[in-house]
């Protein structure tokens, strides 16, 4: 890749020519990604993805967001409009609109781990309070704050809301969020890898000690990496994007992988290359170069 733009090129992963290979599809992580700080997609993003798709490269968005947060980019889906949601815990038809999506795959966490996870974390870190989401219900304890623009379905504690007769028990439990109100965001993650083991993949993607626990081998790059053997693309042929802890095996995986400009510490050193921030339109600036190159 060439150094306009403050980009920068992308290193081979090992055993893999990855600047020789024509990319097939591109994953974007959303917010703080593809969408600017304001939630927007810029005209030039639209256009890069829409010439994306002209050329016969898929687009996938591949997000820690719910099914129903897909609003922002359900305009801007093409051909299959499938999104991967919950950090891999669903692939998403993104086609019905806001409101009227449909599952395609869903990666649950299976209620004994998710409640072997909260207990675990009430003790390593007291004053950490948790949120539970699910297919189509949100659900949240009385003390999880309104980080989130939407009334929860219940408010009872974490250990009622996974009990096998808890509310929308028929529902899988595709993510725990799990808050702390003093911890820094980085050392919680570390505590909580250390204290859930192989319970649960913990990630996180907010700013705030905000973490994010799915299946044990659920993540962005796990899904991924089905709905391209479904397709018969090999890593080689993806080109991903990512700014926070949750897209770092996405972008290891990925034969060619971009952190933002505005990205975590940890993500830029999981990538290959590196693109200008999200406010600066990074994911069409590496486009646009990929689109160039393959004229």
């Amino acid at each position: 890749m060439r150094e306009n733009d403050r980009v920068t090129s992308a290193t081979r992963q090992p055993g893999t020519p990855s600047a020789a290979v024509r990319p097939r599809l591109i994953a974007t992580d959303l917010d703080g990604t593809l969408l600017r700080d304001d939630k927007s997609v810029s005209p030039r993003t639209v256009a890069a993805l829409a010439a994306a798709e002209e050329a016969g490269i898929e687009v996938f968005f591949v997000t820690g967001r719910p099914a129903r947060w897909m609003d922002v980019v359900s305009d801007h889906v093409h051909g299959h409009g499938l999104a991967i949601c919950g950090n891999g815990a669903a692939v998403v038809d993104l086609h019905g609109g806001p409101g009227a999506h449909r599952f395609v795959k869903v990666r649950e966490l299976a209620r004994e781990n998710a409640l072997d996870s909260v207990r675990l974390l009430r003790a390593v870190a007291p004053g950490t309070v948790f949120a539970v989401e699910q297919t189509y219900g949100f659900h949240q304890e009385p003390a999880y704050p309104k980080l989130h623009m939407e009334i929860p379905d219940n408010l009872l504690p974490a250990e009622r809301l996974l009990a096998p007769d808890g509310p929308d028990a028929d529902q899988p439990v595709l993510k725990i969020l799990a808050y702390h109100p003093d911890l820094d965001p980085d050392a919680f993650l570390t505590l909580a890898r250390l204290a859930i083991g192989g319970r649960a993949n913990v990630t996180r993607s907010s700013p705030s000690a905000l973490l994010e626990l799915s299946g044990p081998d659920v993540s962005k790059a796990s899904t991924l990496a089905l709905c391209c053997a479904e397709r018969g693309i090999s890593h080689e042929e993806v080109v991903a994007f990512g700014d926070m802890p949750n897209d770092v095996e996405m972008l290891t995986w990925a034969g060619q992988s971009y952190a933002m400009g505005n990205a975590h510490p940890d993500v830029i050193a999981a990538a290959s290359g590196r693109t200008v921030a999200n406010n600066e339109d990074g994911v069409a600036v590496v486009i646009e170069q990929l689109l160039d190159e393959s004229i």
